[in-house]
């Protein structure tokens, strides 16, 4: 099982490495989560020097893929060449995105008639893509999920794993990470924002 996390330059440590914590949490053979990023290192918006571990090409394989935000996703969306290696497909796959990672997957048309979360910065670019933007952390409707503010990425992480290894193993990962004396509260609060969006 292999779930990539699309991290580009100008990333939001908070999305991709809170989701990256998270989903390591699960500790099974073939259980792989991976930084996927179209160059060899990405800086991040605070200056974070990170090397990929594996490409674009292999992240569009992936069992799953997740995509980060970052400060220069309008960028991202504009590289036409770059847009043109995410063959993504949510038939074969999962995908979620956060915050501006959500204008990644409307511009590829993989939001086409499903509303979305993102953050209040993207969300007017989100629209203009012509994707509802709900208010609320996080919705995914099939395949497809998206969450809006930094932290809503443990509500990402939760569903990908529910959907791939269950939920009982979702409820242990975020147990896992969650702050001590607050533990039962965090993961209440992250299934009770997922659960309606899993399979019956």
């Amino acid at each position: 099982m292999h779930i990539a996390i699309l991290t580009f330059e100008g990333f939001n440590e908070l999305d991709s490495l809170i989701a990256l914590g998270i989903l390591k949490r699960v500790k099974k053979p073939g259980w792989r989560v991976s930084i996927a990023s179209p160059t060899t290192q990405v800086r991040s918006m605070n200056g974070l020097l990170m090397e990929a571990q594996v490409s674009l090409r292999e992240a569009c394989a992936a069992d799953a893929v997740l995509v980060g935000s970052g400060m220069l996703t309008r960028e991202v969306v504009r590289d036409e060449a770059l847009m043109a290696q995410l063959q993504l497909d949510p038939s074969r796959q999962l995908l979620g995105a956060q915050c501006s990672g959500t204008l990644v997957l409307a511009k590829l048309g993989l939001l086409d008639g499903v509303p979305a979360c993102t953050d209040l910065t993207t969300k007017p670019w989100v629209e203009e893509a012509g994707v509802a933007v709900l208010n609320q952390p996080f919705v995914a409707k099939g395949n497809v999920a998206t969450a809006g503010g930094c932290l809503a990425s443990q509500y990402l992480a939760a569903w990908l794993i529910a959907r791939l290894d269950g939920v009982e193993s979702a409820r242990e990962a975020i147990h896992y990470v969650a702050p001590v004396g607050e533990k039962e509260d965090y993961v209440a609060r992250a299934m009770r924002n997922i659960t309606p969006f899993l399979p019956a």
